[in-house]
């Protein structure tokens, strides 16, 4: 994987810590209850957060851990196929299907990576490309 394994453990790595969150919250889903607005529940019917006004409380049951769990699942897909042909993933691919798909998935992978900027361990290099 060369160059880019550094990229790949850092985006495996913010992954992991955001899973563990989503677990500690017991990774359920949460609903809004529509009798009791501003309420957030968990599967068990114990009001996870109340917050009253201006849709927080719907934005809050949307950020569950449970589709949060699904997010890093899904992420997790990604970044096994990019691992797969990162070695390809350059400045100058060549003109085959394996180099495109490694571009195309490095560019994706570098926006995974770019969600965590503010994270002190996040390079710069790992900003996504625009090549033509």
């Amino acid at each position: 994987m060369g160059g880019n394994a550094d990229m790949v453990a850092f985006v495996r790595a913010r992954l992991a810590d955001e899973e563990h969150v989503a677990l500690a919250a017991g990774g359920d889903r949460w609903r809004c209850p529509a009798d009791v607005p501003g309420e957030v529940h968990d599967r068990t019917g114990g009001v996870a957060f109340t917050v009253r006004g201006r849709g927080f409380d719907q934005h809050i049951a949307l950020q569950n851990p449970a589709r949060t769990l699904e997010r890093i699942e899904t992420n997790r897909v990604m970044l096994g196929e990019y691992v797969e042909v990162a070695d390809l993933d350059t400045d100058r691919p060549a003109e085959d299907f394996r180099s495109g798909r490694a571009v195309g998935l490095g560019f994706a992978v570098r926006q995974l990576a770019a969600e965590y900027a503010g994270h002190p361990d996040y390079q710069a290099r790992w900003l996504p490309r625009f090549i033509q």
